[in-house]
């Protein structure tokens, strides 16, 4: 009789985990909304049209370009009429790049900037995470200070200089890396180096206080006193719990590497979706800007729901509320 309770708690567990997810993820539609709403209407606040750069364009021209985009008729009903479309997954038509659909312009891009800052991501985890957890292990130590210099350094030299430095030294003086491009895998080391270069060291700062944190705690003294070695007791106890910051780093982090950085790819000639981005902004291209902002915004609310998961996963007395 007394067992029974407990051999439901994991289906319990199931539940309790797939309520969550399901509130999350309504959470996540009703933001979606919330970011689609207000850049459609702060985006026609700003003065100008997508058609002012166009050259020689009659005013009958012109009036026709936006009769065939739905740009002549009131904003309430460009509205509703582009929503209505975003229910159904039309991102509308590019208005500069004729014939093409965001969405089609979107899934073309997003692949090359999201193999980009995936290993991006995972140079910064393999590497971050062990340099901040040595450092807190020779706290004081000279690999401590040397760590200690090297991340801020690391994290206060903007990508842009990061990158024309690898440039210059592998591939205009040593010749030992494409510059443009990403057609073999030698091409992808220098603009992952400079995606990388930040995060590396952010982790490796936010894994030292955090290590640092955790060493100080009641159950480590506990498991020195006993005889576990220093560092056994870093790396198999304190690093689950130092990592949780980490984690939560990684949400807005991923989302961001992932869908593109304008700077890097346009330093290397890449061809992803952040360089798409900013291009749909300085030609005013309506619904490409929407398309991207929209895209952006899931994709940071998915991997911050992914974040709040494996809290859970890596500390088990973090419950789901």
């Amino acid at each position: 009789m007394y067992s029974s309770g407990r051999a439901f708690h994991p289906i319990y567990e199931a539940y309790s985990m797939l309520k969550y997810i399901i509130k999350r993820l309504l959470t996540a539609v009703v933001t979606a909304f919330l970011v689609a709403t207000l850049t459609f209407f702060i985006m026609n606040m700003v003065p100008g049209g997508p058609f002012l750069s166009e050259k020689a364009v009659t005013p009958q021209a012109q009036a026709a370009m936006e009769a065939k985009y739905g740009l002549d008729k009131p904003l309430g009903q460009q509205y509703l009429t582009y929503m209505g479309g975003l229910v159904k997954g039309d991102f509308g038509l590019s208005v500069k790049k004729r014939g093409r659909t965001v969405s089609d312009i979107i899934f073309t891009k997003f692949p090359v900037s999201a193999r980009l800052g995936g290993w991006a991501i995972l140079v910064a985890v393999m590497f971050g995470v062990p340099l901040g957890a040595i450092a807190a292990y020779k706290r004081g130590k000279a690999i401590d200070n040397i760590l200690v210099v090297l991340s801020t350094a690391g994290i206060a030299i903007p990508s842009f200089l990061s990158s024309t430095l690898l440039m210059f030294i592998f591939s205009t003086k040593l010749k030992l890396l494409p510059s443009l491009g990403l057609n073999n895998a030698a091409s992808y080391v220098m603009p992952v180096a400079a995606l990388a270069l930040y995060p590396t060291f952010y982790i490796a700062r936010l894994m030292r206080s955090s290590m640092l944190d955790v060493m100080g705690q009641d159950y480590m003294r506990t498991a020195r006193a006993k005889g576990v070695s220093s560092l056994k007791s870093i790396f198999k106890h304190a690093l689950r719990n130092a990592i949780l910051p980490v984690v939560t780093y990684l949400g807005p982090l991923i989302a961001s590497l992932m869908t593109g950085s304008f700077i890097i790819e346009k330093i290397f000639n890449i061809p992803g979706l952040g360089s798409e981005f900013v291009g749909a902004i300085t030609s005013r291209d309506y619904p490409m800007i929407m398309g991207t902002t929209i895209f952006l915004a899931v994709f940071v609310i998915l991997m911050n729901v992914i974040v709040d998961i494996a809290y859970a996963i890596v500390d088990p007395r973090i419950k789901l509320k």
